[in-house]
């Protein structure tokens, strides 16, 4: 008799067997599940500075081949804001700050104001500048760029502009920021793929894995199964070897979101009082909106640590 190890080998062959290369890497209109995490994206390219450096000389026209040169300054959180960014780092005088977004978001030009205020802060305080002082200080030149991945259609590439919040107004702002919002959905941006193979083989492992999740029942076995197909077609391959279960558990959060917005939810009715839904559901949304998804699952297990949250936002 068969064990159950060949049943599931056998079962992961005849998923791979239906999925055509067209049906991979093709543009079906089929609707999905919710997208990877954007803690993939930003996983990735922090474990690979080659691929990082690689990824900016795409952007930037550059050919630049020390990635020893790159000087990451991720923020963490901005204590006063308690934001978040994906990537930042200073090379050849600019200051690069990458965000992934698997959902369309108007604010970003915002989000990225409060970025570079933190950022150019803490160098400012690395190099024991003072800001009072006679002298000028030199500041790398930012450069703030967003990789769309998300089902809804949207242009090769588009500028964000923090003007565009300002509304109804009779004279020109004294302040703007551009955003250089990127589609990295596969077969978008070609040119750009060509150029940064690590950005390539994302955009297809993303695609894939939205196909298997589409087919699957269960969540993880697809995942399992689109990850080994991968590995098998040398698509991030060598990653995906080392960071196997890592990868799998990022994934897997994203899709029990919903979880988490129901314990809390739930929680707030408890109370008994609407304040309590319209605080949960406002806590709900700016953690989703940072990326905070493991503050958002220890706020639904540790009253305590919710109330800690509360506090930090000011409900």
């Amino acid at each position: 008799m068969e064990n159950a190890k060949g049943k599931k080998q056998r079962k992961h062959a005849g998923q791979r067997r239906r999925f055509s290369r067209e049906r991979l890497y093709g543009f079906g209109k089929k609707k999905v599940h919710r997208n990877v995490k954007d803690r993939f994206f930003r996983f990735l390219f922090d474990k690979d500075r080659e691929a990082l450096l690689q990824l900016y000389n795409a952007l930037n026209g550059t050919d630049y081949k020390d990635a020893g040169e790159l000087q990451v300054v991720t923020l963490e959180g901005a204590v006063y804001m308690v934001m978040k960014n994906d990537l930042a780092f200073v090379v050849a005088g600019t200051l690069n700050l990458y965000e992934h977004q698997s959902t369309l978001n108007p604010n970003l030009p915002v989000r990225f104001l409060i970025y570079l205020a933190g950022e150019y802060q803490k160098l400012i305080e690395q190099a024991e500048e003072s800001l009072y002082g006679s002298k000028l200080i030199s500041l790398p030149a930012p450069q703030c760029v967003v990789f769309y991945n998300g089902e809804k259609e949207i242009p090769e590439e588009q500028i964000l502009r923090l003007s565009d919040a300002f509304g109804i107004r009779k004279s020109k702002a004294d302040v703007e920021l551009s955003v250089r919002m990127l589609n990295i959905n596969y077969g978008h941006n070609r040119e750009l793929m060509a150029k940064c193979r690590v950005l390539d083989e994302y955009a297809r492992f993303v695609d894939i894995c939205r196909q298997y999740i589409a087919e699957g029942n269960n969540r993880q076995e697809a995942l399992h199964a689109a990850i080994e197909y991968c590995i098998g077609h040398d698509i991030l391959s060598e990653f995906l070897r080392d960071y196997q279960a890592e990868v799998v558990g990022m994934l897997l959060e994203k899709f029990d979101i919903k979880k988490y917005e129901r314990s809390l939810r739930e929680e707030g009715r408890e109370e008994g009082i609407e304040q309590g839904i319209e605080r949960a559901n406002r806590l709900i949304s700016l953690l989703l909106e940072q990326n905070r998804m493991d503050d958002l699952k220890r706020a639904t297990k540790d009253p305590k640590y919710r109330k800690k949250l509360f506090q930090e936002f000011g409900l």
